[in-house]
C-alpha cells in the first residue's frame, strides 16, 4: 500500500511538471493564448468598470461625497489602470523573451485575482450578505482563460485561497466557506487538466514531426546502409545539370559508380549476413573517403554512386578512386580477411546541356571498362563540349 501512494505521489508530482522537451512550445503556446484572453479580459474589464464609474459619478445620490463610494471608485480605477497598462506594454512585449511575455502576463492575471479577492472582501464587510460571486467568477475564468505550466497555477491558486482564508473567510458562515473552497479546488482541477491537456496535445504534435522526419528520410535514404536511394541520386545529379552557368566560374559535376567486384561469391560463400555487412562497410568507407561529395547513394544491390557538385580533376578523381580500393580491401569479416574489392567508373562532366541520363551512360561504360581490364581498376573520362575527351586507367 506504502508504495502504491509513493508511485502515486511521484506521478502527481510528474504531472505538475512539463517535460523539456516540450517546455518552449508549451511556453510559446502559452504566450499566444494568454495574449488573447487577456485582450479579451481587459475589453471586459473596460466595458463593466467604466459602466461602474459612471454608476458611482452619475447614478448614485452622494457621487464621491461618500467614502464608500469614494473606495469602489478607486478600485474601478486601480482595475481599469492595470488593463490599460497591459494593452501598452503588450505590443512591445512581443518582441522580448518568451519567459518574460509569460511572466509579466503571469503577473497581471495574479494581480486581477487579488483585485477580486480585495473587492469581494470590502463587499463582506460592507454588506455580510453581498455573497462571494465577484471571487468565483474570477477563479473560474482565470482557470478557463488562462495557461500556466501546472505548478505555478497550482503556487497562484493556493496563494489565493491562503489569503482567501485569512481575510476573507471569517466574513463568512461554514457553508460558504465551504462553497469558495471547493470552488478554489475546481478552478485548480481545470487549470491543471487544461495545461495536461496542451502538454499531450505538444507530445503528440512532436512524435508527429519526428515521424513525419522519420518518414522523409526512409523516402529520401537507403535503409541498410543509411546512403541516398537512386531517384534522390538521381534528383540531386539533374538539379546540378540544370544548374545556369556562372561567369568565370567552372561549373559542371563529376560522377562516380562503384560497383563490388564478385559480391555473389561473397553471399553465396558466407552468406547474406555477410554481404549485408559488407555493403554497410561500403558505405562507411564511402563517408571515409569522399566527406566532401555533395551525395553519397546506393542504386543498386552492390552499386554506389558519389556525386560531387563540381568538376574534380582528373588525378584527383584517380586517387579518390584508389584510396576506396584500398580501403575496400581491408574489410573483415570475424577477423577474416574477405579481399574485397571494386571497380570505379568516373566521369568529370564539364559539358553544357548534358542530361543525367548521357552522364550515367558514359559513366557506366568507364565502369565497364574497370570491370574489363581486370578487379579494383578505375576508369576515368572528361566529358567536354568541344573535342573527344581521353580515358585514362588506374
Amino acid at each position: 500500500m506504502g508504495k502504491i501512494q509513493d508511485l502515486f505521489k511521484y506521478r502527481f508530482f510528474f504531472e505538475l511538471r512539463i517535460p523539456a522537451y516540450i517546455r518552449q512550445e508549451y511556453l510559446q503556446e502559452s504566450v499566444r493564448k494568454n495574449d488573447f484572453s487577456l485582450k479579451i479580459i481587459c475589453v471586459i474589464i473596460f466595458a463593466s468598470e467604466f459602466f461602474n464609474i459612471a454608476r458611482v459619478l452619475f447614478w448614485s445620490k452622494s457621487g464621491l461625497a461618500s467614502q464608500n463610494n469614494r473606495i469602489y471608485f478607486s478600485m474601478y480605477c486601480i482595475l481599469i489602470l492595470l488593463a490599460a497598462l497591459w494593452l501598452a506594454l503588450r505590443r512591445p512585449l512581443r518582441h522580448g523573451p518568451l519567459h518574460v511575455q509569460w511572466a509579466i502576463q503571469y503577473a497581471v492575471t495574479c494581480l486581477i485575482l487579488l483585485w477580486n479577492l480585495v473587492l469581494n472582501t470590502y463587499d463582506l464587510y460592507r454588506e455580510p450578505a453581498a455573497g462571494t460571486s465577484v471571487l468565483t467568477t474570477a477563479l473560474l475564468g482565470l482557470a478557463l482563460l488562462i495557461q500556466s505550466p501546472p505548478c505555478y497555477s497550482a503556487a497562484q491558486f493556493v496563494a489565493g485561497y491562503l489569503l482567501f482564508r485569512v481575510i476573507m473567510a471569517p466574513l463568512l458562515d461554514t457553508g460558504d466557506q465551504l462553497n469558495l473552497t471547493i470552488t478554489f479546488a475546481v478552478a485548480l482541477a481545470v487549470s491543471l487538466a487544461h495545461a495536461h491537456h496542451i502538454s499531450v496535445m505538444l507530445k503528440q504534435q512532436k512524435q508527429i514531426v519526428e515521424m513525419n522526419a522519420k518518414l522523409q528520410e526512409l523516402v529520401h535514404q537507403d535503409p541498410l546502409t543509411g546512403l541516398l536511394n537512386k531517384t534522390t541520386v538521381e534528383c540531386w545529379a539533374e538539379q546540378l545539370l540544370q544548374r545556369p552557368e556562372q561567369t568565370g566560374e567552372a561549373t559542371g559535376l563529376t560522377l562516380f559508380l562503384v560497383d563490388l567486384d564478385e559480391f555473389k561469391e561473397i553471399n553465396d560463400r558466407y552468406g547474406h549476413p555477410c554481404g549485408d555487412y559488407v555493403l554497410v562497410e561500403t558505405a562507411e568507407a564511402l563517408r571515409r573517403v569522399f566527406p566532401d561529395a555533395t551525395s553519397l547513394g546506393r542504386i543498386g544491390g552492390d552499386e554506389f554512386a558519389i556525386l560531387y557538385d563540381r568538376p574534380l580533376t582528373q588525378p584527383r578523381a584517380m586517387a579518390l578512386g584508389r584510396c576506396l580500393v584500398e580501403r575496400l580491401g581491408k574489410i573483415r569479416w570475424r577477423t577474416q580477411p574477405l579481399e574485397v574489392q571494386c571497380s570505379v567508373g568516373v566521369c568529370i562532366c564539364t559539358q553544357s546541356q548534358c542530361t543525367y541520363q548521357h552522364l550515367y551512360a558514359e559513366t557506366d561504360h568507364m565502369l565497364y571498362q574497370a570491370k574489363k581490364a581486370g578487379k579494383g581498376r578505375c576508369c576515368v573520362r572528361r566529358l567536354e563540349n568541344s573535342e573527344r575527351s581521353p580515358r585514362q586507367k588506374v
